[in-house]
């Protein structure tokens, strides 16, 4: 990336090219903070691009875990990354956190921001990582901050660092937010769709340019503003893909109820550019770690600037509105559920991950639980999340065994092996041949064929039901 007057860099957007990059390229010495899911693959993809990289954590459990090579989450493709770049010396994990510091000119900043019982973002690991910093630092440092966090956290991180520094040291903080989908985070990291960074200095975009040089090959678009404005982007991205999803689930909702079939609907509104296809999938609602934390976060921010974010508020509530009435799906299909068994296929909030935050399957387990039913359930991944909060329900290995004596089939999560099932064989094998689909999989003309009585999501079939 050319250096650019400071001016030029605020609200602007370049894009990484190799024949303009500034200055000669050299390796940086990176530290990242925290071994979760994004300081994980942050940590394992910043190495690939060449960088040495020590990923470190007060978690000294975790850390001797990963050296053995093993991880504490399940991401397609992270583990081989991880063993690769340890096999080559880019990459290690260290509870030494003092000389991790001292050591690295980089630091990013990747622990847990949770959400508080009253929807703000609790802040306290970030706070807590900048005292350490401030505390070991003897040389300028670059402090990266990659965990999600409200506006105006960058500026705190400054402050911080300045009140407890033993003595003056010069340093940059930045704001560079993580857009990674679970299940692609590899991919979404090594080929993005933009690069946000926001910074206060020259040197600052300067050195970002320099870690993130390996994406000039497929013109990577950088975002170059300020810290307030590249933290607010991460929120303001997840919470309009949040909309998109509540926004088709409640037309679903109203075409149920008109004979209208939401996945043409879907499909109509997406070929308008404008729109677009992507997050027009009816389902039973979202879930995971970014969507509920950080609409319920923006919410707050909003609050607390004495705003009404009204159309936030509708999308979590439309959300909450879905989860429930997939288990009303349920009920109407098979009547009440004391003393039948339903059999739920997915468990994790989408495939490709084991995390089942917020996930809807586990409002349907809790609505049969509480209803006197009994509930067999199957997922590739997310088996032992789910075991901690329900331990007395029945895990199976497959999905046949699954549904087999199974007063009804809930089809919860879009994993593959969900796609072609042997739908005679799950009929056969069923004690009554309910079969709720909320990912919309199946084709309800060719369920009816069969024998089922189905149900899917937007499908129009309350209306004919």
């Amino acid at each position: 990336m050319s250096p650019l007057p400071l001016g030029s860099f605020l609200c602007g957007l370049c894009v990484l090219r190799g024949e303009n990059l500034s200055g000669g390229y050299t390796m940086k010495r990176i530290c990242v903070v925290g071994t979760g899911y994004v300081g994980l693959v942050t940590g394992a993809c910043l190495a690939d691009f060449g960088n040495v990289v020590i990923c470190v954590d007060v978690d000294a459990g975790k850390i001797e875990e990963l050296r053995k090579g093993q991880l504490p989450i399940y991401e397609p493709g992270l583990s081989d990354l991880v063993q690769r770049n340890v096999n080559r010396g880019r990459l290690s994990f260290s509870t030494e956190i003092p000389f991790a510091i001292q050591s690295s000119e980089i630091l990013f900043i990747a622990v847990g921001t949770p959400a508080r019982p009253d929807g703000g973002v609790d802040l306290s690991y970030v706070m807590r990582v900048a005292e350490t910093i401030a505390d070991y630092m003897e040389d300028y440092k670059v402090i990266v901050n990659k965990s999600t966090v409200s506006v105006g956290t960058g500026a705190e991180i400054e402050r911080i660092i300045r009140a407890k520094q033993k003595e003056p040291v010069a340093f940059d903080v930045v704001s560079n937010p993580e857009f990674l989908r679970e299940g692609s985070a590899i991919e979404d990291f090594m080929r993005p769709n933009r690069v946000v960074i926001g910074a206060r200095t020259q040197q600052a975009f300067d050195t970002m340019a320099d870690v993130y040089r390996a994406l000039y090959m497929i013109e990577t678009p950088v975002i170059l503003t300020d810290i307030e404005t590249a933290e607010m982007t991460k929120y303001a991205s997840n919470a309009f893909l949040a909309t998109k999803i509540s926004f088709i689930n409640e037309i679903a909702h109203i075409c149920e109820h008109c004979g209208a079939d939401v996945q043409m609907v879907a499909r109509g509104m997406g070929l308008d550019q404008r729109i677009g296809p992507k997050f027009l999938r009816a389902g039973g609602g979202y879930g995971g770690s970014c969507f509920p934390k950080d609409v319920s976060g923006l919410i707050h921010m909003a609050k607390d600037a004495g705003i009404e974010a009204t159309i936030l508020r509708a999308v979590v509530d439309t959300n909450e509105r879905q989860k429930r009435l997939m288990l009303e799906k349920l009920e109407h299909l098979m009547g009440d559920f004391e003393g039948k068994t339903v059999g739920i296929l997915g468990l994790s909030f989408k495939p490709d991950t084991d995390d089942i935050r917020e996930s809807p399957s586990l409002t349907i387990i809790r609505g049969v639980l509480e209803g006197g039913g009994r509930v067999k359930t199957f997922d590739p991944t997310a088996v032992e999340p789910t075991r901690k909060l329900f331990p007395d329900i029945e895990y199976c290995d497959d999905s046949y065994s699954t549904l087999q004596d199974a007063d009804a089939a809930v089809l919860m999560t879009e994993w593959n092996e969900f796609r072609n099932l042997d739908l005679p064989r799950i009929k056969k094998e069923m004690n009554t041949a309910n079969f709720l689909d909320c990912r919309n999989m199946y084709d309800p003309g060719e369920m009816e064929a069969l024998g089922f009585r189905y149900m899917g999501v937007g499908r129009g079939t309350t209306k004919k039901q």
